[in-house]
């Protein structure tokens, strides 16, 4: 009766599960900035929504942060530097949260507390085996 409540036997794809989250994660963030990369009038109109919402340095922080999600969104999928990707994306979605969504209430601020959680689980839990951390790691 414990193994129907408590399926352990789906344990066995832990590590195929964190795969399809990192990659899908992962593509979601880079497609979610491949305008802003490919477009200097996205990237300008990204500018002006962070002056609006009162960000310093606009003109600097727009590219930093699309390159920062950019990358978070490669390492993700690569399953490289995945520990320091989730930092870098769980610090990246509050700072969105704190300025911006927060306003939207929880509805508004949900897709970024997900992904704080999922930066979260990754840099504590690590990539899983099909990753190329697992690789690196395996050769220390």
């Amino acid at each position: 009766m414990n193994r129907l409540i408590t399926l352990p036997q789906l344990a066995a794809g832990n590590d195929l599960a964190f795969l399809a989250m990192r990659i899908t994660v992962g593509s979601f963030l880079v497609w979610g900035v491949w305008d802003n990369i490919t477009s200097a009038q996205h990237m300008a109109t990204f500018v002006a929504f962070l002056r609006q919402s009162g960000f310093p340095a606009p003109e600097l922080l727009a590219p930093f942060d699309v390159w920062v999600q950019f990358g978070i969104g490669v390492s993700f999928v690569l399953g490289l530097a995945t520990r320091w990707a989730g930092l870098l994306c769980a610090v990246n979605f509050v700072v969105a949260i704190v300025m911006v969504d927060h306003v939207q209430g929880w509805r508004g601020s949900f897709g970024s507390m997900c992904l704080v959680m999922i930066g979260v689980v990754l840099a504590t839990h690590g990539p899983g085996r099909y990753a190329l951390d697992a690789r690196l790691s395996a050769r220390t």
